[in-house]
């Protein structure tokens, strides 16, 4: 509110009917969107204003009188959204009902506020004991919660709704439980105004005074929302009556009194105050109101008056500034000599934009006819002509009067069948048995799928979103080889926020990023946050994988945890109404800036990747009034692309259409600007904003230019389309082109593309540096059916370390990838195709592909004292320090770490694996009305203890890693059956064991799988799925597949293969990962004796057939084997079967394997 605010416009609000008295206004709001001021009556009539000089736009009765009046109003897309103590009620801005809400709970209604869902959803509370939750779209109630206290305001504020009480209190609530999370006592009587920001609450109220009654306090109490701490109140001696927070200036308030006075506070500074004073005399006002812009403002007195005070010359309400509709104004019709010679074409056509009429929305479309169903050849072969046609029996594989759908079969051909699940395989196709994968005819076709003129304007199937299907045995059942036969591995979609696999996949073909996050990742980073750490475990397991469906679990659990990542709305679960282009481009935004701060945890003194990432400028920022000038280094990782402005014709202003001699008299259109242009404006941007200047001491027009400095080898660009004009230049076909020269001379930027660039490289006259581009990020609107997904196109040539391969783009769909042309690639279409963000790399950084981080691994980490403890806490509260001291003092016998100097982990070097985890989140269900039911998403399991034991030498069987895992988020079931992990074990604070994090048990896995080692255990694919971490084959050792016959379908348990061939008895009341890879160590102990003595086959099927006298579980101990105690035919052993000591069974199986 600057000094020469003054009243622009006074007006009366519109009495209720034409001879009816004036009424007071009983709330007001400046609409969000569009330049209109609304208010509402004691009547439950809604009127709304347009413009500085107020002129009435709309007026509608949103109740009647006996459902009270207008208390509120609220904005969003669809309309105005109004309560009064009764009902609830939504019209668009034209006044034309959406709908109409009463509900016998609705007693006394008086406030409301948006929730997490953002405009999708409302709260709405009064002067009851129940609130209750509104859906916008449906205009039903979808909750009803009981309430702590009677609301008589509520304000929106960042992360919280606050609510003000009948007694004074102030109530912070959870938007999504709508749990009061703090309250303070602001004020001693009533609240009588509050207002909120991301970071401020401010109130002003009323207590009860001895001798003079309820009075408004001289205080205005501030509250931080960050912190949850009150600051410091503002003293206003005149009583403050209302007060709103800026919009722009974020530590900004106005305060007003009833008699008029207005105090401009800054709440940090407040001693900087600017007043004013409103022109009311005979009066007191009523309520005040700030509009979005922070350019107006508005008042409302007893006399039913509404005051606008503002700058005359510069006043907009909206930021949005979406200009409202009005009535057409009927163009006089020109008299037009009718006959047969006067040619049709003299009738203009006006332009159009919007859909016409006769785009019949799907809903209402009906298909009319529908080809022939194809006779049965069956029929046709035993037709019998009559005189009336013929006829034939009836083959009965239908139902008799059936109609065959024949358009249903013809879009069935159009979209892709999902698969058949891996176990119904199994049992149908006998070469599937046999390892012989044999691929759907259906996935042949894809290959053939290309966008060609007949399909621009339908979704290809290939870029439709597809999902997951779980069977009994969850998602390893999945048949994810169905979608993808390249040696490119895609990731899977049933983890929470996914939508970020299409940037990760660009960043892993990215060269320069890949090989800076695997250099980092062999480092010693053992920061848990660190997202380049779990960048280069992801790059690493998508290239082992090669075509292996991967799930980037760890990467997405640790952006998910990062407090940031949720501050600035890039966690599906907090903004399910944000597009995900706009999500993904903060992500790429966010992801830059983190993981150039993870190098620089280990690399302070030369941190490389941001150096290949930032574009390097000096920002020069002068003021226009005082022309002080300074200038500050700028590093700018992510580039916005800037579009030129539309130029657009006169308000009100109808464009009809030419004649030919006006068209010839025309001006020629400017060239449609190219890629490189833009691109240069957006890199060397030059704006102008208001902005505080010290040299003036107030806030002034501030110029920003930029002195370009350097330029990084990896270009990210966020394409930040915004409106029409801009799609149209995406849909122009080769608009994107794929290299593109840019020079820097004298602090200015310069690109180039096509013939241009040809022609610069051929000169050389100015240092060029070239990038070509490496992928594409793009959004997919499938239709009315299917929800907006991101896939990403990229050209995997630059990370072949084949100098000859060019332009091999793939399309990656998430699971989902297939090879395609760079046409198609590059193609985008205005209807369902846009591109997100694109990712450009130098042209010298292709084919380098930097493996030597496999040399210079830091293998520091299986070294150090970071096992799980052998002895007995008796104290849960002891210290996490004091726990690992005693871990120097655990017997050498039952756990030991491996020696720097003699058990350097190397290529070969065997070693036991087991796992065991807990459930963290529960599986999803839809149950349907005929009693079946659907898993939606999986349970989620996480690693709660790994043990690895030396699998060869003298101490074979001893462990040199037994971690236990903390975790952080709640444990939904610790699986103590089949985990051994109780509650409290993996708690910090109570835990017996000394816990590491994650990061360092995952990191000890990978060190021993690039350093050459050899895994062997019982089950390993679902263990390494679930850690997130894949093996090759050739360092994975089974059980589960050597004692394993193909014919008889069934794999054999750890526990039987223990009682039948070692006679021991395991897991008798829970499980133990130590003793688990032991026993799976002794058991290939033992696949390596029958193999030697020739008798594998033969006791496979001595095993199989006992097996099934059993039903394959273990019997009891006093069953009796049957065998000797090698496992081999004829034996006439008959002592039951016992668990050998652990030094004992160390022993024997250190002996047998050397």
């Amino acid at each position: 509110m600057e000094a020469d605010w003054s009243e622009v416009t006074r007006i009366p609000l519109p009495p209720p009917a034409p001879n009816a008295y004036l009424t007071p206004v009983t709330t007001f709001a400046f609409d969000s969107h569009q330049e209109l001021l609304w208010a509402g009556n004691d009547h439950g009539r809604v009127s709304s204003f347009f413009g500085r000089d107020l002129s009435r736009y709309t007026s509608y009765r949103a109740g009647s009188a006996e459902d009270g009046a207008i208390k509120k109003l609220l904005f969003c897309d669809k309309g105005v959204v109004s309560i009064s103590a009764r009902t609830v009620h939504l019209s668009i801005r034209r006044g034309l009902t959406q709908w109409h809400l009463k509900h016998p709970g609705f007693l006394n209604l008086q406030c409301m506020a948006f929730t997490s869902k953002g405009v999708q959803e409302v709260l709405i509370a009064g002067l009851q004991s129940q609130m209750f939750k509104v859906d916008v779209e449906k205009g039903v109630i979808t909750d009803t919660i009981e309430t702590e206290a009677q609301y008589t305001i509520m304000k929106r504020a960042g992360q919280y709704i606050c609510a003000g009480t009948t007694n004074g209190a102030i109530h912070v609530l959870d938007p999504a439980t709508c749990r009061v999370v703090k309250n303070w006592q602001a004020h001693a009587g009533w609240i009588n105004d509050m207002d909120a920001s991301a970071s401020f609450l401010v109130t002003c109220g009323g207590s009860p005074r001895p001798l003079y009654g309820p009075t408004l306090d001289p205080l205005a109490r501030v509250y931080d929302l960050k912190t949850l701490l009150p600051l410091p109140p503002i003293t206003f001696q005149a009583g403050a009556a209302f007060i709103r927070m800026h919009p722009k200036m974020s530590s900004t308030c106005i305060i007003c009194s009833q008699n008029g006075q207005l105090q401009v506070v800054d709440l940090l500074q407040s001693v900087m105050v600017s007043v004013h004073q409103a022109n009311i005399y005979d009066t007191y006002l009523t309520a005040l109101e700030l509009a979005p812009s922070g350019e107006a403002l508005v008042l409302a007195d007893t006399q039913c008056q509404i005051h606008l005070w503002g700058l005359p010359t510069r006043m907009r309400f909206s930021e949005l500034n979406i200009a409202p509709e009005f009535p057409d104004v009927p163009a006089p019709v020109p008299s037009l000599p009718w006959s047969t010679e006067i040619p049709l074409s003299t009738i203009g056509m006006p332009f159009y934009r919007e859909v016409l009429l006769s785009a019949w929305p799907t809903h209402l479309v009906v298909e009319v006819g529908a080809p022939p169903a194809r006779i049965d050849p069956e029929v046709l072969a035993s037709l019998k002509r009559s005189d009336i046609g013929g006829h034939a029996p009836w083959p009965g594989r239908t139902r008799r009067n059936q109609v065959e759908d024949t358009r249903a079969v013809q879009r069935a051909r159009d979209t892709l069948a999902a698969p058949r699940f891996l176990s119904e395989r199994l049992q149908s196709d006998p070469e599937i048995q046999n390892g012989q994968r044999r691929i759907s005819d259906a996935l042949e076709s894809l290959a053939d799928l290309a966008l060609s003129d007949s399909t621009k304007k339908d979704v290809p199937v290939v870029y439709q979103n597809f999902e997951i299907k779980y069977s009994k045995f969850g998602v390893e059942d999945f048949d994810f080889e169905y979608y993808n036969r390249t040696c490119y591995s895609g990731l899977e979609t049933h983890i929470a926020n996914s939508y970020m696999n299409p940037l990760l996949q660009v960043l892993r073909f990215t060269p320069i990023i890949r090989n800076l996050a695997l250099r980092h990742t062999a480092s010693s980073c053992l920061y848990e946050t660190c997202l380049l750490c779990e960048m280069g475990f992801l790059f690493d397991m998508l290239e082992k994988a090669e075509g292996q469906n991967c799930q980037a679990t760890n990467f997405l659990k640790t952006f998910s945890s990062l407090s940031h990542a949720a501050t600035h709305g890039l966690l599906e679960d907090l903004s399910p109404n944000t597009p995900l282009t706009v999500m993904i481009q903060s992500v790429n935004r966010f992801l830059m800036g983190k993981i150039s701060g993870d190098y620089r945890q280990i690399s302070p003194q030369a941190n490389h990747l941001e150096t290949a990432l930032a574009t390097v400028a000096i920002e020069s920022t002068r003021c226009t009034f005082c022309s002080s000038e300074q200038s500050v280094p700028e590093r700018q990782l992510v580039h916005e692309l800037v579009y030129p402005p539309k130029v657009q014709p006169p308000f009100g202003r109808r464009r009809r259409p030419l004649t030919f001699n006006q068209a010839v008299r025309q001006p020629p259109r400017a060239p449609r600007p190219t890629f490189s242009t833009i691109l240069k404006t957006s890199i060397d941007k030059h704006t102008q904003s208001k902005g505080w200047c010290g040299q003036c001491h107030r806030y002034q027009l501030l110029s920003k230019t930029k002195n370009m400095q350097g330029l990084p080898s990896v270009l990210m660009i966020n394409t930040a389309i915004h409106n029409p004009e801009a799609r149209q230049l995406w849909a122009t076909p080769g608009w994107l082109p794929q290299q593109i020269g840019v020079i820097i001379n004298s602090g200015q930027v310069f690109c180039y593309e096509g013939k241009d660039l040809s022609l610069h490289l051929a000169r050389g006259a100015h240092n060029i540096t070239v990038y070509e581009l490496i992928g594409v990020v793009a959004d997919i609107n499938s239709g009315e059916n299917q929800k907006p997904h991101l896939v990403s196109l990229i050209n995997v040539a630059p990370s072949s370390i084949n100098a000859q391969d060019k332009d091999l783009w793939h399309l990656f769909n998430d699971f989902l990838v297939r090879p395609t042309t760079t046409n198609e690639a590059l193609h985008f279409d205005v209807g369902w195709k846009l591109p997100s963000l694109l990712a450009y790399q130098v042209v010298s950084g292709s084919h380098r592909i930097d493996d030597t981080w496999k040399e210079n691994l830091d293998p520091s980490l299986l070294y150090r004292k970071w096992s799980q403890l052998s002895v007995s806490l008796t104290d849960p509260r002891r210290s996490v320090a004091n726990r690992l001291s005693s871990s120097e003092n655990a017997n050498p016998d039952t756990f030991r770490l491996l020696s720097d100097d003699t058990e350097r982990p190397k290529p070969g070097f065997q070693c036991a694996i087991d796992a065991e985890f807990v459930k963290l989140e529960r599986e999803e269900i839809d149950m349907h009305s005929d009693g079946t039911h659907e898993t939606v998403r999986p349970s989620r399991l996480g690693l709660a203890r790994v043990s690895v034991l030396r699998g060869a030498g003298n101490d074979a069987g001893l462990p040199f890693m037994d971690d236990y895992i903390a975790i952080t988020e709640v444990v939904v079931d610790y699986l103590t059956a089949f985990s051994g992990i109780s509650p409290g074990d993996l708690d910090r604070m109570t835990s017996k064991h000394a816990l590491v994090s994650l990061k360092v048990a995952y990191k000890k896995l990978w060190l021993l799988l690039n350093l050459g080692c050899i895994f062997i255990g019982h089950g390993l694919p679902k263990d390494f799925r679930t850690i997130n971490i894949h093996v090759p084959k050739s360092q994975v050792i089974d059980t589960v597949d050597l004692f394993y016959i193909s014919v008889n379908k069934r794999k054999l348990s750890l526990r039987f293969l223990a009682w039948y061939l070692l006679k021991e008895e395991i897991q008798q009341t829970t499980h133990d990962s130590v003793e688990d890879a032991r026993t799976a160590l002794k058991l290939y102990a033992k696949y390596k004796e029958f193999v030697d003595a020739g008798i594998l086959e033969q006791m496979l099927n001595e095993i199989y057939a006992k097996g099934r006298e059993v039903g394959f579980k273990a019997p009891s101990a006093a069953a009796g084997l049957g065998v000797d105690a090698l496992g081999t035919p004829g034996g006439s052993a008959t002592a039951s079967p016992s668990k050998k000591p652990a030094a004992l069974a160390r022993t024997t199986l250190g002996s047998s394997l050397r």
